[in-house]
């Protein structure tokens, strides 16, 4: 960096306004000149820099704060020029926290296809590579945006692989992926018939080379970009791991990413610390990474969220009947509470590192042998609560959900298991 040199910064994602304020604090002591640059988060909160724009966006689906937010991003970065240099910070969110539709598709339709993915059961990638298809600041083109500028980026990873292509839906990395890659995502799922018209004919526009594709490694832009992942699922599970020790408690990672159906996790989870229960054993297990609800279809409804009124492919359960964790946390209820002795020795908290899980006022849940008779004496049915994916309110007559708090980080999910 040179001494002058005008720099920009943008925060964008779940832990942009912690990662923006220790980024200016240590600026400012170098005494380096910001002149300007937006963040925006999932709360409204103030700026650590006068010159710098703080926003709210919309979060898990985009709204009328989201596209504002696009908005202003488009006019700071029209002001950078070509010697300048832009710091970007990403961490888990900002897709929808910065979402707008490419210029021509209906806002509407871009909130649908998000809520569509929401309850798709894909994977974050998957759920990425289709997103970033048809958002204007998503699959590298912020890069083209800032360049020639030189542009730094700073990663906090909320997807297992750690690919900065996915985090975020890869706003300054290149678009790995091909149409004809997505147009297979959307027919497996099977979406793709279920996606608004104007987003399917845009599909087929690029896979005949009428409209550009998305910008490729080859791109000058992505010549003037570098960077560093900082933050991961690991990091997260390995400092579990360490305050665990420090507590006089034996601790391990289990081996592999926690990925899949939430229930079946939970299950899977459940038995797994049965049988060290079983064998004698104790101490402490943590899992990390990010499962799936897939809900079931339903006839399409109108939605009203935030200003934007769009219309969604809604489902037999909503978001905000439950969460991955929560769903994975009954489930393991489900195992732990038939399961005699030793599963009176086990306890299991699945949370979302953000201190969120879905669209709920909970951060994720507990689980112990006594969790699924506990539900069942509130006068609530837990099998069907599993069933039709509404563990929120089955969780909370219980007490058995962890309150809902704001981490200023974002790396994925853990599950901590204890075995007495």
């Amino acid at each position: 960096m040179r001494s002058g040199q005008r720099l920009w910064l943008y925060a964008f994602g779940k832990a942009a306004h912690p990662m923006a304020a220790a980024a200016v604090t240590t600026l400012q002591r170098a005494r380096h000149a910001i002149v300007g640059g937006v963040i925006v988060g999932c709360e409204d909160e103030p700026s650590p820099a006068a010159m710098i724009t703080s926003l709210r966006g919309d979060h898990p689906l985009p709204g009328r704060r989201s596209f504002n937010a696009a908005q202003k991003i488009a006019e700071t970065a029209s002001g950078m020029r070509s010697d300048d240099l832009a710091i970007v910070l990403l961490s888990g969110g900002a897709t929808s926290l910065i979402a707008a539709p490419l210029r021509g598709m209906a806002e509407s339709d871009l909130g649908a296809l998000f809520e569509l993915l929401l309850g798709s059961g894909l994977d974050i990638r998957a759920v990425n590579a289709v997103r970033k298809r048809f958002t204007q600041w998503g699959a590298g083109r912020l890069a083209l945006a800032l360049a020639p500028a030189r542009v730094f980026a700073f990663v906090m990873s909320d997807v297992p692989g750690d690919d900065p292509a996915d985090i975020g839906s890869g706003p300054v990395t290149a678009d790995a992926t091909t149409v004809r890659e997505v147009l297979d995502i959307l027919q497996r799922s099977p979406l793709l018939p279920r996606i608004a018209p104007a987003l399917r004919d845009y599909l087929t526009a690029v896979s005949r080379g009428v409209i550009p594709e998305t910008p490729k490694r080859t791109h000058p832009a992505f010549a003037h970009v570098s960077m560093r992942v900082i933050g991961t699922n690991r990091l997260a599970l390995d400092a579990i791991c360490a305050h665990a020790a420090g507590v006089q408690l034996a601790a391990e990672c289990a081996a592999g990413p926690l990925e899949g159906e939430a229930a079946r996790c939970g299950t899977r989870i459940a038995e797994t610390l049965l049988l060290r229960a079983q064998q004698g054993g104790t101490g402490c297990v943590v899992w990390g990474g990010e499962t799936t609800v897939e809900l079931a279809a339903a006839p399409p409804s109108v939605s009203t969220r935030g200003s934007a009124s769009l219309t969604v492919l809604s489902s037999s359960a909503t978001p905000a009947d439950g969460g991955r964790c929560q769903e994975l946390a009954l489930s393991a209820a489900r195992v732990l509470a038939s399961a005699g002795e030793p599963g009176r020795r086990i306890t299991l908290l699945a949370a979302g590192t953000d201190g969120r899980d879905g669209l709920t006022d909970a951060a994720g849940a507990f689980a112990d042998s006594l969790v699924w008779d506990a539900i069942r004496t509130a006068g609530r049915d837990p099998e069907l609560a599993l069933r039709r994916h509404e563990s929120h309110a089955a969780l909370d007559a219980a007490r058995a959900l962890l309150p809902r708090r704001s981490t200023g980080t974002n790396v994925m999910d853990v599950v901590i298991g204890v075995v007495e």
